[in-house]
């Protein structure tokens, strides 16, 4: 036990010890290639820092000052750096001499390979703009070095192994003079939009989707907006949204999420950047190695971010697992928060197209909807059944058994046949709607908190009391009582709780309705069954009109007229019940298939 207590704490040391050694500077591991294990490619720009030194020939024993700072003042700046020297023309080979501190607050020195103090890194993620060390020149030196360096702007921002200024050793040629250092890369960078986007053209010269129907982004800040056109052989996206991190869009075969092909705009502090990706499965989406995005633009304005580019139709000549933009695919629109670069989970449920477009195709004006057509369903069954049906069910078992005490309805009295058919019925519809978030999500939703935790005990409840009912005792079997009130009790929990599956449900990622709205009315919803069942009780209690007998082993007679008013007092208030009941349900149902 104690030599497995003693693994677990020495992997946890381990792990922690990992997810430090970039921001700490430990980065022995890098000495060789000095590149980042940030899982992402470095910067194609041209870095805005180099090294100057303060003498260019050396002789064994010397020192160099060497400064690694940015290139224009009140430029950038650089959180991480690894520096090394290398034998030129040998970048290979591993670092040569060893290095003293000048700053030990900012810098510090590693091992990489048997010398000590072959490389200089930082000792924290502080932004800097200049840092120097001195370069010891070892015994036996090469004819030349060249120091080359890391820097990391950002965690998706880095440059790696850029070259820097030569040395040479006095009595051989001379090396170059220092200058600023360049790649070779030919990338642009993403343009800034001239202006906002716009859908007049939508179902015209382009195709739109579009949330809320019929929104143009160049007016209304809260347009979620996706626009495409085919230009020769490329195809023009337009991406826009109010969002905290990121915008996109996926492209996909299917209405799942999950092996789509993914465009993402996302927000770094200051600019936007434009990539292509793939996501597997449910899992995070993999930024594509080859970049098959050009013309890319973007704009940032009032909380809303707003990018476009072109991409070929056809980009097997790139060998990527990217889509044929000639082909049909459901549109994915989807939004959410990032950091530093770094996406996270979209914290609302895409919008989806109706159906599949070819995106070469002719111009339209696409539909969609945040919310799967089964759980929309799902969200419908329980209104129906714990609102209406549940509702109006009990008021009959509670209120109604001596009315139309000369009626029978298939041998048995009005109100029994009418509670027993309104239970049934509710009975199937919790059956339906609990099945239909299953099948959409192919097992358990480990996201929706205890919304369905909620529903499998109302599910449960709602077998129980048929099966109850029908083991129910004689009424004048001593045991009836108990029997009563356990069904009564069984009933009145399920009905609580499944009240508050619905208000979680409302706000569920796949059914999530407008706020504050939904909830007031689903609110108001219960409040006006609660006022019903209040003017029934009083009325049953005699403060509003006699209410006649209410004992369900007497015969009622209409021979008074008091009797008489207070069954007509009832049928009204059942009428009033109804007509504000069905009013509330249609309202939820009309906001649910609005989603």
């Amino acid at each position: 036990m104690a030599s497995k207590i003693q693994m677990t704490l020495w992997l946890l040391t381990l792990y922690l010890n990992s997810g430090e050694c970039f921001s700490n500077g430990k980065v022995t591991q890098a000495c060789g290639d000095m590149k980042p294990e940030h899982g992402h490619d470095p910067s194609p720009q041209t870095p805005p820092y180099n090294i100057t030194l303060d003498k260019y020939q050396y002789h064994v024993g010397d020192q160099i000052r060497v400064t690694l700072s940015i290139t224009a003042p009140g430029g950038s700046y650089f959180k991480g750096f690894l520096v090394e020297a290398r034998a030129q023309g040998k970048r290979d080979r591993g670092a040569v001499g060893s290095f003293i501190l000048v700053d030990t607050s900012i810098s510090q020195l590693l091992t990489c390979g048997h010398t000590k103090g072959s490389a200089v890194s930082h000792t924290s993620d502080a932004k800097k703009t200049e840092v120097q060390a001195i370069w010891i020149v070892p015994d036996n030196p090469p004819a030349s070095i060249q120091f080359m360096f890391t820097a990391v702007q950002k965690y998706k921002i880095y440059w790696v192994m850029v070259p820097g200024p030569v040395a040479t050793l006095k009595g051989t040629t001379a090396g170059p003079p220092p200058a600023t250092t360049t790649t070779d890369s030919t990338t642009t960078s993403p343009a800034v939009l001239p202006s906002p986007f716009s859908a007049e053209d939508c179902g015209t010269s382009k195709s739109c989707l579009r949330d809320p129907v019929n929104c143009d982004p160049g007016t209304e800040s809260l347009c979620h907006f996706l626009s495409f056109r085919t230009v020769g052989q490329s195809v023009q996206f337009e991406l826009s949204g109010p969002a905290d991190g990121y915008v996109s869009f996926a492209l996909s075969l299917d209405k799942w999420m999950g092996n789509d092909d993914v465009y993402l705009c996302v927000k770094n502090e200051d600019r936007v950047e434009i990539s292509a990706a793939y996501v597997v499965g449910r899992t995070h989406p993999e930024v594509a190695t080859e970049n098959a995005l050009r013309d890319t633009a973007w704009a940032m304005y009032d909380g809303v971010i707003q990018c476009s580019f072109r991409r070929d139709v056809d980009l097997d000549r790139l060998n990527q697992s990217r889509f044929h933009l000639d082909h049909s695919y459901f549109l994915f629109l989807a939004h959410g928060r990032a950091e530093h670069g770094v996406i996270h989970r979209h914290n609302r449920q895409p919008l989806m197209s109706s159906h599949q477009k070819a995106i070469t195709g002719p111009p339209e004006d696409l539909s969609g909807s945040r919310s799967p057509l089964l759980v929309k369903f799902h969200g419908i069954f329980m209104l129906v059944a714990w609102m209406t049906t549940v509702s109006t069910g009990v008021i009959f078992a509670r209120y109604f058994k001596l009315d139309w005490p000369e009626s029978s309805l298939f041998g048995q009295r009005v109100w029994f046949q009418v509670h027993r058919a309104l239970m049934v019925l509710t009975v199937v519809l919790t059956c339906v709607g609990f099945i239909l978030p299953f099948i959409y999500r192919g097992g358990w939703s480990k996201r929706a908190g205890s919304h369905p935790y909620l529903g499998c005990t109302v599910m449960a409840l709602a077998l129980i009391q048929p099966i109850m009912a029908l083991l129910r005792p004689p009424p004048d079997s001593s045991k009836r009582p108990i029997f009563n009130w356990m069904h009564l009790g069984a009933g009145t929990i399920a009905q609580i709780l499944a009240v508050a599956a619905i208000f979680l449900g409302i706000h569920q990622q796949a059914l999530l309705l407008p706020a504050p709205w939904a909830t007031g009315v689903l609110a108001g919803f219960v409040v006006w069954g609660l006022l019903a069942d209040l003017v029934f009780e009083l009325h049953s209690r005699g403060y509003l009109l006699p209410a006649g007998r209410q004992a369900e082993d007497k015969q009622a007679i209409l021979s008074g007229p008091s009797e008489r008013n207070g069954f007509r007092f009832r049928r009204i208030i059942l009428g009033v019940f109804l007509c504000g009941n069905v009013t509330f349900l249609f309202t939820l149902i009309t906001l649910i298939s609005n989603v």
